[in-house]
């Protein structure tokens, strides 16, 4: 089986086939991961780019371990040392490395829609490593595999995705997957940091009490606030946030059941998450960086192929 789509922009761009696919094909690559030898021939003649417009830890690392599990040949791109500080466009950045042969770019931009921009005006295939407060499909992907190791399905599970919703494109990639996947969602956080019109855009429930939101779902999957992204105050301080949103141990004591914790990184300590709760038996954050891995291998794989075929 083969991708319907030669690019991986985002989860809205996927059908239900092709995540499944990928998410196939990521247990595949992550039992491979398990060998005393990890690494694969299987984009032994790729070149690949990794073009970071933005900070970034465990999505540039993680794909560039992908890259290089797959005998990869990779090039990482900084902006801060290249001609982009003097002024270069993003298109003649792009295809002077095009120049180069590349196959494959992996991009991420501060701006929404420039992997959308690159994906027209370039022969090699894209994916989209998060576009301002677009969509960032790998970190969808790799949430929904991690979630599908534990409850075997995403069709019928309850996952409340809380904080900032508004500026998250974690977010908007999480809620078109698993609402394509079957399962529930509900968005919970402050009213200044939701979306007006998310309901009607997706099919999601809104709800701004904490405690209803974690007692109805299976999984909550914490965001960080954004403040490098809000141009203007939204709550009144990072400690009245935390006392409304955050979630600490007595919350979670405080239920009747037992809830999967799910963070994409970086944490804030204190202020969404304590840290008796993200370093608990509750928390599978590192197992979603874990299986980033796995995840970003497949996507590429199955990329590679497209391309080729």
């Amino acid at each position: 089986m083969a991708l319907s789509t030669r690019h991986l922009l985002g989860i809205k761009d996927l059908s239900v086939t092709d995540i499944s696919l990928i998410l196939d094909t990521a247990k595949q690559f992550k039992e491979v991961l398990q060998r005393p030898v990890k690494k694969v021939p299987s984009l032994r003649d790729v070149t690949i780019v990794n073009l970071f417009y933005e900070n970034s830890t465990r999505t540039r690392i993680s794909f560039e371990l992908a890259q290089k599990r797959l005998s990869a040949d990779v090039i990482s791109f900084s902006t801060s040392s290249s001609s982009v500080s003097k002024g270069e466009t993003l298109l003649d950045t792009v295809n002077n490395i095009l120049s180069m042969k590349v196959n494959m770019v992996v991009m991420r931009h501060s701006a929404s829609g420039a992997p959308h921009f690159l994906a027209k005006h370039i022969p090699a295939a894209i994916i989209n490593a998060g576009d301002g407060i677009n969509e960032h499909p790998t970190q969808a992907l790799l949430d929904a595999y991690s979630m599908i190791e534990i409850f075997g399905s995403l069709k019928g599970l309850r996952v409340a995705i809380i904080g900032d919703i508004l500026h998250s494109r974690v977010a908007q990639s999480n809620i078109s997957l698993l609402t394509k996947m079957g399962a529930e969602v509900v968005v919970c956080g402050p009213p200044t940091l939701i979306p007006k019109f998310i309901q009607e855009a997706f099919d999601v429930r809104v709800e701004y009490d904490l405690e209803k939101a974690l007692h109805w779902c299976d999984v909550a999957n914490v965001l960080r606030i954004q403040l490098e992204r809000q141009n203007q105050v939204l709550f009144s301080s990072l400690r009245e946030y935390s006392l409304a949103y955050g979630i600490n141990k007595q919350r979670l004591d405080r239920l009747n059941k037992k809830i999967t914790i799910m963070h994409p990184g970086p944490i804030n300590r204190g202020v969404e998450l304590d840290s008796d709760v993200a370093d608990s038996d509750q928390s599978i954050i590192l197992q979603q960086v874990e299986n980033g891995v796995a995840v970003r291998m497949a996507a590429l794989y199955l990329l590679a192929n497209s391309t080729s075929s």
